[in-house]
Protein backbone atom coordinates (compact mmCIF):
# COMPACT_ATOMS: atom_id res chain seq x y z
CA UNK A 1 0.00 0.00 0.00
CA UNK A 2 1.64 3.04 -1.23
CA UNK A 3 1.20 6.83 -0.74
CA UNK A 4 2.75 9.29 -2.64
CA UNK A 5 4.54 11.94 -0.03
CA UNK A 6 5.01 15.29 -1.05
CA UNK A 7 7.35 18.39 0.42
CA UNK A 8 6.14 22.06 2.50
CA UNK A 9 4.57 23.81 -0.13
CA UNK A 10 6.55 26.23 -2.12
CA UNK A 11 6.33 30.02 -2.03
CA UNK A 12 3.94 31.64 -4.48
CA UNK A 13 5.16 33.89 -7.58
CA UNK A 14 5.08 37.45 -6.82
CA UNK A 15 4.21 38.15 -10.10
CA UNK A 16 0.50 38.90 -9.44
CA UNK A 17 -1.45 40.69 -6.66
CA UNK A 18 -2.62 38.41 -4.48
CA UNK A 19 -6.62 37.41 -4.11
CA UNK A 20 -7.86 35.89 -0.86
CA UNK A 21 -10.35 33.46 -0.43
CA UNK A 22 -11.16 34.05 3.72
CA UNK A 23 -12.67 30.55 5.23
CA UNK A 24 -15.50 30.96 7.45
CA UNK A 25 -15.34 31.63 11.20
CA UNK A 26 -16.74 28.10 11.84
CA UNK A 27 -13.88 26.89 9.86
CA UNK A 28 -11.45 25.34 12.62
CA UNK A 29 -8.56 23.06 11.85
CA UNK A 30 -7.68 20.36 14.67
CA UNK A 31 -3.88 19.88 16.13
CA UNK A 32 -2.55 16.86 17.28
CA UNK A 33 -2.93 17.48 20.78
CA UNK A 34 -6.51 18.74 20.80
CA UNK A 35 -6.53 22.55 19.98
CA UNK A 36 -8.36 23.85 17.73
CA UNK A 37 -6.69 27.01 15.05
CA UNK A 38 -8.95 28.68 12.68
CA UNK A 39 -7.87 28.19 8.47
CA UNK A 40 -5.76 30.24 7.26
CA UNK A 41 -7.57 31.89 3.68
CA UNK A 42 -6.78 30.60 0.08
CA UNK A 43 -4.26 32.60 -1.78
CA UNK A 44 -4.65 33.21 -5.52
CA UNK A 45 -2.21 34.57 -7.38
CA UNK A 46 -2.65 35.05 -11.32
CA UNK A 47 -6.27 36.45 -13.61
CA UNK A 48 -7.18 33.43 -14.87
CA UNK A 49 -5.68 32.02 -11.34
CA UNK A 50 -2.39 29.84 -11.82
CA UNK A 51 -0.77 29.67 -8.39
CA UNK A 52 -3.34 28.58 -5.44
CA UNK A 53 -1.96 27.96 -1.65
CA UNK A 54 -4.65 26.15 0.02
CA UNK A 55 -3.36 25.41 3.58
CA UNK A 56 -5.00 22.40 5.00
CA UNK A 57 -7.46 21.78 3.00
CA UNK A 58 -8.37 18.61 1.10
CA UNK A 59 -8.70 18.82 -2.53
CA UNK A 60 -10.49 16.86 -4.75
CA UNK A 61 -10.05 16.59 -8.76
CA UNK A 62 -12.71 15.52 -10.62
CA UNK A 63 -11.97 14.67 -14.68
CA UNK A 64 -14.00 14.89 -18.34
CA UNK A 65 -17.05 15.47 -17.90
CA UNK A 66 -19.01 16.12 -21.24
CA UNK A 67 -22.43 17.62 -21.42
CA UNK A 68 -23.32 14.84 -18.96
CA UNK A 69 -25.04 16.16 -15.94
CA UNK A 70 -26.49 13.31 -14.19
CA UNK A 71 -22.49 11.68 -14.13
CA UNK A 72 -21.30 15.43 -13.19
CA UNK A 73 -23.58 14.95 -10.43
CA UNK A 74 -22.74 11.50 -8.90
CA UNK A 75 -18.99 12.41 -9.03
CA UNK A 76 -19.69 15.59 -7.08
CA UNK A 77 -21.46 13.81 -4.69
CA UNK A 78 -19.01 10.41 -4.48
CA UNK A 79 -16.39 13.54 -3.83
CA UNK A 80 -18.46 14.75 -0.99
CA UNK A 81 -19.27 18.40 -2.20
CA UNK A 82 -22.86 18.14 -3.84
CA UNK A 83 -26.32 17.34 -1.48
CA UNK A 84 -27.76 14.66 -2.70
CA UNK A 85 -31.14 15.87 -1.97
CA UNK A 86 -31.31 17.52 -5.96
CA UNK A 87 -31.03 21.14 -4.65
CA UNK A 88 -27.31 21.49 -5.86
CA UNK A 89 -25.87 22.67 -2.21
CA UNK A 90 -22.36 22.86 -1.38
CA UNK A 91 -21.35 20.12 1.33
CA UNK A 92 -18.11 19.86 1.05
CA UNK A 93 -17.11 22.43 3.72
CA UNK A 94 -13.75 24.17 3.02
CA UNK A 95 -12.75 21.12 0.32
CA UNK A 96 -11.14 22.43 -2.60
CA UNK A 97 -12.33 21.19 -5.73
CA UNK A 98 -10.69 20.94 -9.46
CA UNK A 99 -12.61 20.03 -12.20
CA UNK A 100 -9.50 19.46 -15.11
CA UNK A 101 -11.59 20.09 -18.21
CA UNK A 102 -13.73 19.02 -21.50
CA UNK A 103 -16.78 20.12 -19.98
CA UNK A 104 -17.89 20.98 -23.79
CA UNK A 105 -19.11 18.14 -26.38
CA UNK A 106 -20.55 14.60 -26.48
CA UNK A 107 -23.43 15.84 -24.06
CA UNK A 108 -26.56 17.86 -24.08
CA UNK A 109 -26.02 20.04 -20.65
CA UNK A 110 -22.57 21.53 -21.41
CA UNK A 111 -23.88 24.95 -19.97
CA UNK A 112 -25.81 23.73 -16.96
CA UNK A 113 -22.78 21.61 -15.98
CA UNK A 114 -20.51 25.40 -15.64
CA UNK A 115 -23.71 27.00 -14.47
CA UNK A 116 -23.49 24.44 -11.40
CA UNK A 117 -19.83 24.87 -10.90
CA UNK A 118 -20.11 28.37 -10.75
CA UNK A 119 -23.01 28.56 -8.27
CA UNK A 120 -20.96 25.59 -6.25
CA UNK A 121 -18.17 28.00 -6.65
CA UNK A 122 -19.99 30.93 -4.90
CA UNK A 123 -21.09 28.41 -1.86
CA UNK A 124 -17.59 26.79 -1.48
CA UNK A 125 -16.26 30.77 -0.68
CA UNK A 126 -18.99 31.13 1.91
CA UNK A 127 -17.25 28.02 4.14
CA UNK A 128 -13.47 28.41 3.36
CA UNK A 129 -13.41 26.64 0.34
CA UNK A 130 -13.47 26.51 -3.86
CA UNK A 131 -13.96 25.47 -6.99
CA UNK A 132 -11.65 25.74 -9.69
CA UNK A 133 -11.57 24.77 -13.63
CA UNK A 134 -9.33 23.96 -16.18
CA UNK A 135 -10.13 24.58 -19.90
CA UNK A 136 -9.38 21.32 -21.77
CA UNK A 137 -9.04 21.08 -25.21
CA UNK A 138 -13.11 20.73 -26.30
CA UNK A 139 -13.62 24.47 -24.49
CA UNK A 140 -10.56 25.99 -26.89
CA UNK A 141 -11.64 23.79 -30.09
CA UNK A 142 -15.59 25.32 -29.51
CA UNK A 143 -14.07 28.64 -29.12
CA UNK A 144 -12.64 28.35 -32.17
CA UNK A 145 -15.56 27.58 -33.68
CA UNK A 146 -14.75 23.70 -34.23
CA UNK A 147 -18.26 22.00 -33.43
CA UNK A 148 -17.21 19.09 -34.91
CA UNK A 149 -18.21 16.67 -31.49
CA UNK A 150 -21.01 19.08 -30.42
CA UNK A 151 -24.10 16.63 -29.41
CA UNK A 152 -27.52 17.71 -31.48
CA UNK A 153 -29.11 17.84 -28.18
CA UNK A 154 -26.02 20.61 -27.05
CA UNK A 155 -27.34 23.28 -29.87
CA UNK A 156 -30.88 22.92 -28.36
CA UNK A 157 -28.95 23.80 -24.97
CA UNK A 158 -27.74 27.12 -26.49
CA UNK A 159 -30.42 28.15 -28.28
CA UNK A 160 -32.77 27.65 -24.68
CA UNK A 161 -30.44 29.60 -23.18
CA UNK A 162 -30.18 32.85 -25.08
CA UNK A 163 -34.03 32.93 -25.17
CA UNK A 164 -33.32 31.97 -21.12
CA UNK A 165 -31.03 35.27 -21.12
CA UNK A 166 -33.54 37.86 -22.56
CA UNK A 167 -35.96 36.70 -19.55
CA UNK A 168 -33.33 38.27 -16.97
CA UNK A 169 -33.07 41.31 -19.91
CA UNK A 170 -28.99 40.31 -20.54
CA UNK A 171 -28.19 40.08 -16.81
CA UNK A 172 -25.66 37.76 -17.34
CA UNK A 173 -24.55 36.57 -13.63
CA UNK A 174 -27.68 36.21 -12.47
CA UNK A 175 -29.28 33.80 -15.57
CA UNK A 176 -25.72 32.21 -16.04
CA UNK A 177 -26.05 31.31 -11.47
CA UNK A 178 -29.30 29.97 -11.90
CA UNK A 179 -29.26 27.69 -15.15
CA UNK A 180 -28.76 24.84 -13.32
CA UNK A 181 -32.11 25.29 -11.61
CA UNK A 182 -34.14 25.92 -14.28
CA UNK A 183 -32.44 24.15 -16.97
CA UNK A 184 -34.43 20.83 -16.42
CA UNK A 185 -37.78 22.67 -16.79
CA UNK A 186 -36.89 24.40 -20.43
CA UNK A 187 -35.24 21.04 -21.32
CA UNK A 188 -38.28 19.17 -20.42
CA UNK A 189 -40.93 21.95 -22.04
CA UNK A 190 -38.38 21.56 -25.34
CA UNK A 191 -38.78 17.80 -25.32
CA UNK A 192 -42.48 17.63 -25.00
CA UNK A 193 -42.83 20.38 -27.83
CA UNK A 194 -40.79 18.33 -30.17
CA UNK A 195 -42.61 16.83 -33.10
CA UNK A 196 -40.90 14.18 -35.32
CA UNK A 197 -40.36 16.51 -37.87
CA UNK A 198 -37.65 18.46 -35.74
CA UNK A 199 -35.25 16.12 -36.85
CA UNK A 200 -35.63 17.63 -40.50
CA UNK A 201 -35.43 21.14 -39.35
CA UNK A 202 -32.82 22.56 -41.14
CA UNK A 203 -33.56 25.56 -40.16
CA UNK A 204 -33.97 25.28 -36.03
CA UNK A 205 -30.63 23.18 -36.67
CA UNK A 206 -29.05 26.81 -38.16
CA UNK A 207 -30.95 28.70 -35.66
CA UNK A 208 -28.93 26.51 -32.66
CA UNK A 209 -25.42 26.70 -34.50
CA UNK A 210 -25.56 30.70 -34.72
CA UNK A 211 -26.92 30.27 -31.03
CA UNK A 212 -24.07 28.38 -29.69
CA UNK A 213 -21.21 30.59 -32.27
CA UNK A 214 -22.78 34.05 -30.42
CA UNK A 215 -22.31 32.47 -26.98
CA UNK A 216 -18.69 30.99 -27.75
CA UNK A 217 -17.05 33.07 -30.39
CA UNK A 218 -13.92 35.17 -28.86
CA UNK A 219 -15.82 37.72 -27.21
CA UNK A 220 -18.99 35.90 -26.65
CA UNK A 221 -20.87 35.53 -23.05
CA UNK A 222 -19.90 31.90 -22.65
CA UNK A 223 -16.52 32.32 -23.74
CA UNK A 224 -15.86 35.22 -21.70
CA UNK A 225 -16.94 32.83 -19.13
CA UNK A 226 -14.42 30.32 -19.77
CA UNK A 227 -12.00 33.05 -19.80
CA UNK A 228 -11.97 32.98 -15.98
CA UNK A 229 -10.37 29.37 -15.89
CA UNK A 230 -6.73 28.83 -16.95
CA UNK A 231 -5.35 26.22 -18.90
CA UNK A 232 -2.79 25.12 -16.11
CA UNK A 233 -3.22 25.71 -12.39
CA UNK A 234 -1.06 24.70 -9.33
CA UNK A 235 -2.53 24.18 -6.31
CA UNK A 236 0.08 23.49 -3.26
CA UNK A 237 2.74 21.25 -5.00
CA UNK A 238 -0.17 19.48 -7.18
CA UNK A 239 -0.10 20.52 -11.06
CA UNK A 240 -3.30 20.27 -12.69
CA UNK A 241 -4.18 20.57 -16.64
CA UNK A 242 -6.07 19.01 -19.48
CA UNK A 243 -3.36 16.99 -21.39
CA UNK A 244 -0.32 17.08 -19.87
CA UNK A 245 2.73 19.93 -19.29
CA UNK A 246 5.91 19.63 -21.42
CA UNK A 247 9.00 21.45 -20.40
CA UNK A 248 9.02 24.41 -23.37
CA UNK A 249 5.05 25.37 -22.03
CA UNK A 250 6.75 25.94 -18.76
CA UNK A 251 9.58 28.03 -20.12
CA UNK A 252 7.23 29.78 -22.00
CA UNK A 253 5.84 30.31 -18.82
CA UNK A 254 2.47 29.14 -17.27
CA UNK A 255 1.41 32.52 -16.12
CA UNK A 256 1.67 34.06 -20.00
CA UNK A 257 -0.22 30.74 -21.30
CA UNK A 258 -3.30 31.44 -19.07
CA UNK A 259 -2.88 35.36 -19.51
CA UNK A 260 -3.11 35.16 -23.56
CA UNK A 261 -5.32 32.22 -24.08
CA UNK A 262 -7.85 34.09 -21.31
CA UNK A 263 -7.33 36.93 -23.28
CA UNK A 264 -8.21 35.33 -26.82
CA UNK A 265 -11.53 34.36 -25.62
CA UNK A 266 -12.66 37.10 -24.16
CA UNK A 267 -11.38 39.32 -27.19
CA UNK A 268 -14.10 40.04 -29.95
CA UNK A 269 -12.44 39.15 -33.67
CA UNK A 270 -14.43 41.98 -35.39
CA UNK A 271 -11.22 44.28 -34.55
CA UNK A 272 -8.08 44.45 -36.46
CA UNK A 273 -5.93 44.00 -33.24
CA UNK A 274 -7.63 41.59 -31.93
CA UNK A 275 -5.41 38.90 -30.86
CA UNK A 276 -4.64 35.53 -32.48
CA UNK A 277 -4.86 32.05 -31.06
CA UNK A 278 -2.53 31.43 -28.79
CA UNK A 279 0.04 28.58 -29.58
CA UNK A 280 -0.62 26.88 -26.33
CA UNK A 281 -4.15 26.60 -27.83
CA UNK A 282 -3.48 24.72 -30.98
CA UNK A 283 0.15 23.79 -31.38
CA UNK A 284 0.53 23.48 -27.46
CA UNK A 285 -1.92 20.79 -27.49
CA UNK A 286 1.20 18.48 -28.59
CA UNK A 287 0.52 18.06 -24.69
CA UNK A 288 -2.19 15.91 -25.59
CA UNK A 289 -0.42 13.87 -27.27
CA UNK A 290 1.78 13.62 -24.84
CA UNK A 291 -0.94 12.68 -22.85
CA UNK A 292 -1.62 9.25 -24.59
CA UNK A 293 1.94 8.07 -23.81
CA UNK A 294 1.64 9.47 -20.01
CA UNK A 295 -1.65 7.01 -20.20
CA UNK A 296 0.02 3.57 -21.43
CA UNK A 297 0.72 1.32 -18.75
CA UNK A 298 4.76 1.24 -18.58
CA UNK A 299 4.10 -2.53 -19.06
CA UNK A 300 3.64 -1.51 -23.03
CA UNK A 301 6.44 0.80 -23.36
CA UNK A 302 9.87 -0.09 -24.08
CA UNK A 303 12.50 0.66 -21.58
CA UNK A 304 13.64 3.48 -23.49
CA UNK A 305 9.98 5.43 -23.62
CA UNK A 306 9.89 4.77 -20.24
CA UNK A 307 13.31 6.81 -19.23
CA UNK A 308 12.01 9.44 -21.69
CA UNK A 309 8.56 10.44 -20.20
CA UNK A 310 10.08 9.84 -16.69
CA UNK A 311 12.60 13.06 -17.54
CA UNK A 312 10.18 14.78 -19.59
CA UNK A 313 7.87 14.90 -16.05
CA UNK A 314 10.41 14.91 -13.98
CA UNK A 315 12.00 17.95 -15.50
CA UNK A 316 8.56 19.83 -15.85
CA UNK A 317 7.41 19.34 -11.97
CA UNK A 318 10.56 20.61 -11.15
CA UNK A 319 10.15 23.99 -13.31
CA UNK A 320 7.02 24.29 -11.99
CA UNK A 321 7.60 23.50 -8.29
CA UNK A 322 5.32 20.56 -8.17
CA UNK A 323 5.66 17.28 -6.86
CA UNK A 324 2.56 15.52 -9.03
CA UNK A 325 0.65 16.32 -12.00
CA UNK A 326 -3.16 15.45 -12.25
CA UNK A 327 -4.82 14.98 -15.62
CA UNK A 328 -7.63 14.10 -17.67
CA UNK A 329 -8.16 14.24 -21.70
CA UNK A 330 -7.85 10.02 -22.12
CA UNK A 331 -10.02 7.76 -20.67
CA UNK A 332 -8.84 5.01 -18.03
CA UNK A 333 -10.47 1.75 -18.44
CA UNK A 334 -8.88 0.66 -15.46
CA UNK A 335 -10.11 3.98 -13.57
CA UNK A 336 -8.35 6.83 -11.53
CA UNK A 337 -4.80 5.40 -11.11
CA UNK A 338 -1.23 6.87 -11.12
CA UNK A 339 2.33 6.39 -13.07
CA UNK A 340 5.81 6.69 -13.22
CA UNK A 341 6.33 6.78 -9.55
CA UNK A 342 2.82 8.79 -8.72
CA UNK A 343 4.58 11.56 -10.58
CA UNK A 344 1.31 11.71 -12.67
CA UNK A 345 -2.47 11.09 -12.16
CA UNK A 346 -4.84 10.00 -14.68
CA UNK A 347 -8.60 11.00 -13.58
CA UNK A 348 -10.52 10.90 -16.66
CA UNK A 349 -12.79 7.44 -16.52
CA UNK A 350 -15.01 8.21 -19.24
CA UNK A 351 -17.78 8.70 -17.40
CA UNK A 352 -20.12 10.65 -19.59
CA UNK A 353 -22.90 8.53 -21.52
CA UNK A 354 -21.46 10.47 -24.54
CA UNK A 355 -17.77 8.69 -23.88
CA UNK A 356 -18.10 5.19 -21.47
CA UNK A 357 -20.78 5.72 -19.72
CA UNK A 358 -18.85 4.69 -16.64
CA UNK A 359 -19.55 4.37 -12.71
CA UNK A 360 -17.20 8.15 -12.01
CA UNK A 361 -14.46 7.85 -9.75
CA UNK A 362 -12.56 11.16 -8.29
CA UNK A 363 -9.26 11.72 -6.63
CA UNK A 364 -8.99 12.63 -2.85
CA UNK A 365 -5.43 14.25 -1.99
CA UNK A 366 -4.80 15.27 1.62
CA UNK A 367 -1.61 17.05 1.99
CA UNK A 368 0.51 14.43 1.29
CA UNK A 369 -1.57 11.63 0.43
CA UNK A 370 -4.07 10.86 -2.54
CA UNK A 371 -6.18 7.94 -2.91
CA UNK A 372 -9.29 7.24 -5.03
CA UNK A 373 -12.96 7.40 -4.25
CA UNK A 374 -15.11 4.74 -6.25
CA UNK A 375 -18.18 3.50 -6.03
CA UNK A 376 -18.02 -0.51 -6.28
CA UNK A 377 -21.66 -0.63 -6.10
CA UNK A 378 -24.79 0.44 -8.15
CA UNK A 379 -25.53 2.86 -5.73
CA UNK A 380 -23.76 5.99 -4.81
CA UNK A 381 -24.69 6.21 -1.40
CA UNK A 382 -23.53 3.08 -0.77
CA UNK A 383 -19.61 4.26 -1.22
CA UNK A 384 -16.79 2.26 -1.18
CA UNK A 385 -13.67 4.29 -0.76
CA UNK A 386 -10.06 2.32 -2.03
CA UNK A 387 -6.99 2.46 0.15
CA UNK A 388 -3.85 4.76 -0.39
CA UNK A 389 -2.96 3.74 -3.82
Amino acid sequence: MASLYLNSLLPLPPSHPQKLLEPSSSSLLSTSNGNELALKPIVINGDPPTFVSAPARRIVAVGDLHGDLGKARDALQLAGVLSSDGRDQWVGQDTVLVQVGDILDRGDDEIAILSLLRSLDDQAKANGGAVFQVNGNHETMNVEGDFRYVDARAFDECTDFLDYLEDYAQDWDKAFRNWIFESRQWKEDRRSSQTYWDQWNVVKRQKGVIARSVLLRPGGRLACELSRHGVILRVNNWLFCHGGLLPHHVAYGIERINREVSTWMRSPTNYEDSPQMPFIATRGYDSVVWSRLYSRETSELEDYQIEQVNKILHDTLEAVGAKAMVVGHTPQLSGVNCEYGCGIWRVDVGMSSGVLDSRPEVLEIRGDKARVIRSNRDRLHELQVADYI
